[in-house]
């Protein structure tokens, strides 16, 4: 019940946006862009201007990668002997290999860490973003007719001012380049309101889902390799890489989260099983008032 007192305010910030799309309706691309290229931005500037980075952020870079990658390859093995087609595989890879640590991860960490394990999220954050800007979207596209996969993958990352923020903080920091009071009073409120922001526009983003022709093997497939194979992984990761023992616990946390909102987005503009993806994020976020619980316990 402890862990549940932390999951149940997210839940309420997330039904805050649900139950204002259902009965009120808003332009939720435009509320998510907003997020996306105005406040996550400086959000992730002001972890990269005032955090002193140390190896542990190089081995979360490797991590989140490796994650990944161990994943798509469980799925490929999945599709193999269940004979998927490749549009079905590429679905399915959107639905289990890109977790949510946006507008979820990153509040559950600052509700269990506080600010102390909340620059580890936000860096966890950034580079889950480009991941899933580069490697989701090749498999997006890769599942669509027309398969531009790289091609839209290099277009994505050019376009994401998230990692702008994150290369100008850094530059920041290593010139050394001071910011005034005021400045920093104004990047923090844009920053402390960007979270919030987020987690609304994924009740908004959950609203807008339809379970229409579910298929319920592949969304089982989906949620064991999602909430329960990736945390398993992600602790085999923590017996090898040398970092701080919170760092791993949040690794292992992150793992956990349930399929990216992100994911249903490329599923949309690539044609990559949409209705299946959008299924399996609103599931997995479901399934996480159980299944997280029980990662906390074991972890913490």
């Amino acid at each position: 019940m402890q862990f549940l007192s932390i999951l149940l305010p997210i839940f309420g910030i997330f039904a805050i946006g649900y139950v204002g799309q259902k009965k009120i309706g808003f332009e939720t691309k435009n509320i998510s862009k907003m997020a996306l290229y105005l406040m996550s931005p400086v959000l992730v500037f002001r972890t990269f201007y005032t955090t002193h980075f140390n190896m542990d952020y190089l081995y979360l870079t490797i991590y989140t990668f490796a994650l990944c990658f161990f994943l798509i390859l469980i799925v490929y093995l999945l599709a193999y002997f269940q004979k998927y087609s490749m549009k079905e595989t590429c679905g399915l890879i959107l639905a289990s290999s890109f977790m949510n640590n946006g507008n979820y991860g990153t509040p559950v960490v600052l509700l269990l860490f506080g600010a102390t394990g909340l620059d580890a999220a936000i860096v966890l954050m950034v580079i889950q973003q480009i991941v899933m800007c580069t490697v989701g979207v090749y498999y997006a596209a890769k599942g669509s007719p027309e398969g531009d996969g790289i091609g839209s993958a290099l277009r994505a990352v050019k376009r994401m001012p998230i990692v702008y923020g994150g290369i100008m903080g850094a530059l920041f920091q290593l010139l050394q380049i001071p910011l005034s009071s005021a400045v920093l009073e104004a990047v923090s409120l844009v920053a402390d309101a960007a979270i919030p922001t987020i987690m609304i526009v994924l009740g908004m983003q959950l609203a807008n889902i339809s379970l229409n022709n579910m298929k319920e093997a592949r969304l089982g497939y989906s949620l064991l390799v999602k909430l329960m194979i990736s945390p398993f992984i992600a602790y085999l990761f923590t017996l090898v890489l040398p970092v701080d023992p919170m760092v791993k616990q949040i690794m292992i946390i992150m793992a956990a989260m349930p399929t990216a909102a992100n994911t249903t987005m490329y599923a949309l503009q690539y044609g990559t099983e949409p209705e299946f993806v959008s299924g399996a994020t609103l599931i997995s976020t479901l399934a996480s008032l159980v299944t997280l619980p029980i990662i906390f316990t074991l972890v913490l």
